[in-house]
């Protein structure tokens, strides 16, 4: 197999389900450490890993995302390194998996959970596909803004915290409202190292946020939202307010 090699699909397709031949054993695979795949509107490079052990002679080994009975795959284009032997017929794998909804078609409708497999194609023709039995979770990016207002403040009168949520939109490529969800205000007093949950608060339908607190000491505001099966997480800048 030629060094570093780079396989690049046009968007989502369809293969043939199950091994098409055997003589190959998938072992230690692993996507993005077991987290999230989170996508924006930007290209991601997401890290993937595999030991591969065969004694045929092979071409273009890599692990793949998939989902539906016709297995329908996930990927804008594939990396894949040398072999790193780890014995006889064994080879250890580092990939990286490319995502980029600017020059790829993506649709909003394929956040959520994929299956993960792994193949190998034959010198002379034929391969081996074998499913993993992990999932993977590929999210839509989250961003949200704050605003606290007034800087500064007396002690005791009121502070409003404003801010918006918006969540990445794969079809027009922009960041659109993510209206209705429930987000954390979080306090960080000064000097503190850690935040603290003050109150929650529903976005209305347009991802505006919107809320009051008494002002007690001088600190910074930030808002956090911890995600769903289809969203990834996000947390504002911090705003301090000094409390006089």
């Amino acid at each position: 197999m030629a060094g570093g090699a780079a396989a690049v699909f046009t968007g989502v397709a369809a293969v043939p389900a199950g091994a098409a031949e055997g003589g190959v054993s998938f072992t230690r695979v692993q996507v993005n450490g077991g987290k999230p795949i989170v996508i924006g509107v930007s290209e991601v490079a997401v890290p993937a890993s595999f030991r591969m052990a065969t004694t045929r002679k092979w071409k273009w080994p890599a692990v793949f995302l998939y989902r539906g009975n016709t297995v329908d795959r996930l990927w804008h284009a594939i990396e894949t390194s040398d072999c790193h032997e780890a014995g006889s017929g064994v080879c250890d794998f580092n990939e990286t998996m490319y995502f980029d909804p600017r020059e790829w078609d993506m649709s909003n409708s394929e956040a959520g959970a994929w299956k993960v497999a792994a193949e190998v194609s034959f010198e002379g023709g034929g391969g081996d596909t074998d499913d993993k039995g992990l999932t993977a979770y590929v999210k839509r990016n989250s961003r949200l803004s704050v605003n606290a207002a007034p800087e500064p403040v007396s002690k005791g009168k009121t502070i409003t915290v404003t801010g918006k949520i918006t969540r990445a939109n794969w079809e027009t490529k922009k960041y659109a409202p993510y209206g209705s969800r429930l987000v954390s205000l979080q306090f960080k007093p000064g000097g503190a190292t850690s935040y603290t949950t003050v109150k929650k608060v529903h976005a209305n339908g347009s991802g505006a946020l919107r809320t009051t607190v008494k002002a007690s000491e001088t600190g910074a505001w930030r808002w956090a939202y911890y995600g769903n099966a289809t969203t990834g997480p996000s947390t504002s800048a911090a705003d301090n307010v000094v409390v006089r």
